[in-house]
């Protein structure tokens, strides 16, 4: 029988695999293998700080149900899913950033022009952009899922006083790739803390605080899906998000308008803004799936 030791363990795990293991599957978990038996040996991981890793990802399992991914959130909190974006962000592409936790999946099809702002507070906000590849044509037919928070800081999911859908939507570009609806600047707001997404925030003497931000699913044919984020070039928390989700080309500027400018014709609330307004351009670009 061969003696497995604190040398050799990570040579033994992988003789255990068997000889019709994917390869794919082989190499993730050798390299998988090989840096947490290195993490273990480099700190002397003791059985207490085991144990509590374990409890804190039971924590993050009885937690999390459909409307609420805690393991998404430690995954965002650790960098992980953010370093996930980043290598496989093709450049020329417009970067992808986090999903979140808080994703609701089914949103409604949104005409252009359509207003997610309704009875909500606070200015209109035009939000206009196009769907382009990376030759600068645009993509006929790409379907954009949109979401944010409301003014409260809260999303639908989290919010009993807001509907399923509240700031969601799925819109579907014409020939001219163009996307517009109108909605409320979003808000910084803080990740949950009362799960171990918030312990460990809590261990490591660091904040919860997201900058300001809209999110952006883009599906088309033919073209990598891009789930990706914007963020409000003068929120405070720009250079500190708790999640790491901010790239330069993710950054958008908020355009102040005066009252008696919005758009006459083409949207919901044409002929229904008194007051001044802000205006924001984002184009995003896909790469092709055989890029």
């Amino acid at each position: 029988m061969r003696n497995v030791t604190k040398d050799n363990i990570t040579d033994a795990f992988q003789g255990y695999m068997g000889k019709d293991t994917d390869p794919r599957l082989k190499e993730v978990l050798m390299s998988l293998t090989r840096h947490l038996h290195a993490f273990v040996k480099e700190v002397n991981l003791t059985h207490a700080e085991w144990e509590k890793g374990i409890e804190m990802l039971e924590w993050a399992g009885e937690i999390s149900d459909k409307e609420r991914h805690e393991m998404v959130l430690l995954s965002d909190l650790l960098g992980v899913s953010s370093l996930v974006d980043m290598v496989n962000t093709v450049p020329g592409g417009t970067s992808s950033s986090v999903l979140g936790p808080f994703h609701v999946s089914g949103a409604p099809p949104i005409p252009l022009g359509h207003d997610m702002k309704r009875h909500y507070p606070g200015k209109v906000l035009l939000a206009t952009g196009v769907v382009r590849d990376m030759d600068g044509n645009p993509i006929e037919g790409a379907a954009i899922d949109i979401w944010q928070t409301a003014p409260n800081g809260l999303y639908s999911s989290q919010d009993e006083e807001q509907d399923t859908y509240s700031f969601h939507g799925i819109q579907t570009v014409g020939a001219d790739g163009q996307y517009a609806f109108t909605t409320v600047k979003p808000v910084s707001y803080e990740v949950p803390t009362d799960g171990p997404g918030g312990a460990l925030l809590d261990a490591t003497g660091r904040h919860a605080w997201r900058p300001s931000h809209l999110h952006f699913i883009v599906k088309a044919e033919g073209y990598r899906t891009l789930v990706s984020e914007v963020f409000a070039a003068d929120d405070p928390y720009l250079d500190q998000d708790a999640v790491f989700g901010v790239r330069e080309d993710l950054v958008m500027h908020y355009e102040d308008m005066p009252a008696g400018t919005f758009p006459d014709q083409g949207f919901d609330l044409s002929g229904k803004v008194e007051g001044d307004w802000l205006r924001v351009q984002f184009d995003l670009t896909l790469v092709r799936e055989t890029a």
